[in-house]
């Protein structure tokens, strides 16, 4: 495996030309502070970076040069950087655990709503062209969240939403372990601009009308009324049906077998609701989740003196069942 490797690398030495690597070295990576390189995945991280700037400046400036994944390019750097090819036959296994540490580092973000709250923005990547997302991207280390989402959209649109965040107004979910929490920026114009500051990430930002959202992968809505897979709304489907009851709180919500939230979604219920998305938990969920706890106090409740005590649990259809206390107790022996 080992010899493998090592073709795969010889064979994309020096296909970037050598001035080039050099500069995106020392941009990214030479002045690194020596505790960071005695670390590989804060240096996958550094070289992430350069091969970003390849793809922004140097690709989309000069044909002659070519677009490569992240292993091509880190292929490159482990080759050329003497303190680095040592390790250059593991970089596999590096690449592997540095992308599985990747998805563990929380994303922020923002859901940008228009000002008649029927529009969405979302915008699609140049690498998943068949799929839309909210604008959010990866903390940096000891980066507060309210400003990484700021940073993040301010690239990915273009858009300051500086003056529009409150910090405490979000939605939050956990999407294959990674945390994403989207801040709340409301009624933006419909005929905003969005320039999105990356060349080579987000290829379009676009307003979708949020009642096309699909409410579950089945759905297809956005297929009838748009032309879209709702394939395409992966990332978005955790936070929609929570989206609409923001945009619209007095909708009847009709009842579904499975929870509010969507497949695959786990919600911090104390931090990630805002003060209207907390609506979303419907009647049936919450009796469902008290259903086995008050399962053994249902005697206590029954006959408690007081008639107008307050009750816990009651499912809706036994609102207006009363018990004739007096006529069981005579029954009891």
């Amino acid at each position: 495996m080992g010899e493998v490797e090592n073709v795969e690398l010889r064979t994309v030495e020096h296909s970037i030309p050598i001035d080039i690597l050099n500069d995106l070295l020392t941009r990214f990576l030479i002045f690194v502070p020596e505790s960071a390189k005695q670390n590989l995945i804060r240096v996958c991280f550094q070289i992430e970076l350069a091969h970003w700037f390849y793809l922004d400046f140097y690709v989309s400036n000069d044909s002659r040069l070519k677009a490569c994944s992240i292993y091509e390019f880190a292929a490159h750097v482990f080759q050329h950087i003497p303190f680095l090819k040592g390790e250059s036959h593991k970089l596999n296994d590096i690449l592997k655990e540095w992308k599985e540490y990747k998805q563990s580092v929380p994303t922020y973000g923002a859901i940008i709503i228009s000002e008649n709250m029927s529009h969405v923005l979302l915008v699609q990547s140049y690498w998943a062209k068949s799929s839309w997302g909210f604008p959010k991207g990866k903390v940096n280390e000891e980066e507060d969240p309210a400003h990484c989402a700021i940073r993040e959209v301010l690239e990915e649109t273009g858009f300051d939403i500086s003056s529009h965040i409150d910090a405490d107004d979000y939605l939050e979910s956990i999407i294959n372990d990674q945390l994403v929490r989207l801040y709340i920026i409301r009624n933006i114009p419909i005929t905003t601009r969005f320039c999105p500051k990356t060349r080579c990430e987000i290829k379009a930002c676009s307003w979708f009308a949020i009642s096309d959202l699909p409410n579950n992968k089945k759905d297809s809505t956005p297929k009838i009324k748009m032309g879209v897979n709702p394939n395409a709304f992966f990332m978005v489907l955790p936070f929609v049906k929570r989206l609409k009851l923001i945009c619209n709180p007095t909708a009847k919500r009709q009842r579904h077998k499975s929870a509010s939230i969507c497949e695959g979604e786990i919600v911090n219920n104390n931090k990630s609701k805002s003060k209207v998305a907390q609506k979303v938990e419907s009647e049936d969920v919450r009796h469902s989740k008290k259903r086995y706890d008050k399962k053994y106090n249902s005697r206590k409740q029954l006959f408690a003196d007081d008639d107008n005590f307050k009750v816990e649990f009651c499912a809706p259809s036994w609102l207006n069942f009363k018990f004739d206390k007096i006529a069981i107790m005579e029954c009891m022996p």
